[in-house]
């Protein structure tokens, strides 16, 4: 049996393909990328399958990019003969509000259920949802089934993730939900395979261009920072993360409409929005000026700032973990991060800590450091390939 992992987005589609052995998911056979499906973009296929990386420039169309895209990747999984049949496909969904708390098998009524939280996460829900129409004409006989990321934080106790507003709006779902779910998953399930701590008090931290941490208990989430949407939280790579929402009403004074505000919150915001350049925290690093460093302080000091807040939930803290792609490759934010975070007993093993490049899972703490500390390339993929295996 196979198991094809989706994470659609605006301009790109990423896909996994696992195998089960035992009933366990195991480790990708073939991962790629689809590039450019952006209305006139040019798409390219980029996959890496038994060693060997190769690309396929795609021709444009003036109909819906993902047809052509989908066709080209239906050739290729037909003509590689060493993968078995793709018995089920298992799709990244970011949000799945208050009705689906765990994968669900796609039917038009999920679907149509899920169209109604897009205004939560615009920048990703609309293209998960436009992910799973496009397989589903492009592999009708297969079972799709969508996995959420705000399903891990189930668990979440109420006062975790209740608002101070009036109780109707509690009971119009208007509450936290917290997100990047399935990387916890993964990230959880790597400590407890390598950590005799990791049933205790866990830090994760997720840091990318989406962002946010997760204190987890038991293996189970208790406190994350992002809440009703991905805005909440850290400073991201265009998004505001926590803001006053004051501010908000002041712009709204000022003439700012909806579409103005979600833009600005959503695309000119975070890294990006701070210094004027650009953001991805490796071109930050790169530029060496001051607006560069002034956001690359403010992300940094917020990650801070949020971690004292979510080990005083869990009452201490006994390991933390780095992932995403600015946990799992910038040693500087690891190293400044930690040293600020010293006071818990965190203490990193500098050489450990530039060794750690996102290709393996790897601690990097001392070996007197109260709390462990590990940095683990998280497999959001393979978490949702094991969802969709259990459930059909």
């Amino acid at each position: 049996m196979a198991i094809l992992a989706v994470n659609a987005g605006s301009s790109t589609l990423k896909f996994s393909i696992h195998t089960l052995q035992d009933g366990a998911v195991q480790p990708s056979v073939l991962t790629g990328c689809i590039q450019g499906l952006e209305p006139g973009g040019a798409p390219v296929l980029d996959w890496t399958f038994q060693g060997q990386k190769k690309n396929l420039p795609l021709p444009a169309t003036a109909g819906d990019p993902f047809d052509e895209a989908l066709r080209s990747l239906s050739e290729l999984l037909t003509r590689k003969s060493s993968i078995p049949d793709i018995q089920v496909i298992a799709h990244r969904v970011v949000h799945g509000g208050r009705d689906y708390s765990a994968s669900v098998r796609v039917t038009e009524d999920v679907l149509n259920r899920l169209a109604q939280l897009n205004s939560l996460a615009p920048l990703h829900q609309p293209h998960n949802l436009q992910g799973i129409r496009a397989f589903q004409k492009a592999f009708p006989a297969t079972p799709q089934v969508a996995c959420f990321d705000t399903a891990f934080h189930a668990t979440l106790p109420e006062v975790d993730y209740s608002f101070a507003l009036t109780q109707s709006l509690a009971e119009q779902g208007v509450r936290r939900y917290g997100f990047h779910g399935l990387s916890y998953q993964y990230i959880m399930g790597v400590l407890q395979q390598r950590s005799t701590q990791a049933g205790g008090r866990v830090l994760m931290a997720h840091l990318g261009n989406g962002a946010s941490l997760c204190a987890a208990l038991d293996g189970r989430s208790r406190a994350t920072t992002m809440g009703f949407s991905a805005l909440d939280g850290l400073m991201m790579g265009t998004r505001s993360g926590s803001l006053d929402a004051g501010v908000l009403l002041y712009l709204m004074e000022q003439g700012w409409d909806h579409g103005r505000l979600q833009t600005l919150l959503y695309k000119q915001s975070g890294l990006l929005g701070v210094s004027g350049i650009s953001a991805d925290m490796r071109r930050l690093r790169a530029d060496g000026s001051a607006s560069a460093q002034r956001a690359i302080d403010l992300f940094t000091h917020r990650v801070v700032r949020e971690s004292g807040a979510l080990a005083a939930c869990l009452g201490g803290l006994d390991v933390l973990a780095f992932s995403g792609g600015i946990g799992e490759h910038d040693s500087v934010l690891r190293a400044h991060v930690c040293e600020r975070l010293g006071w818990m007993g965190v203490q990193i093993d500098p050489l450990l800590n530039q060794q750690a490049s996102g290709n393996e899972v790897l601690a990097i703490h001392q070996p007197d450091s109260r709390v462990e500390v590990w940095v683990v390339p998280t497999d959001e993929g393979r978490v949702a390939a094991q969802e969709a295996a259990g459930l059909i």
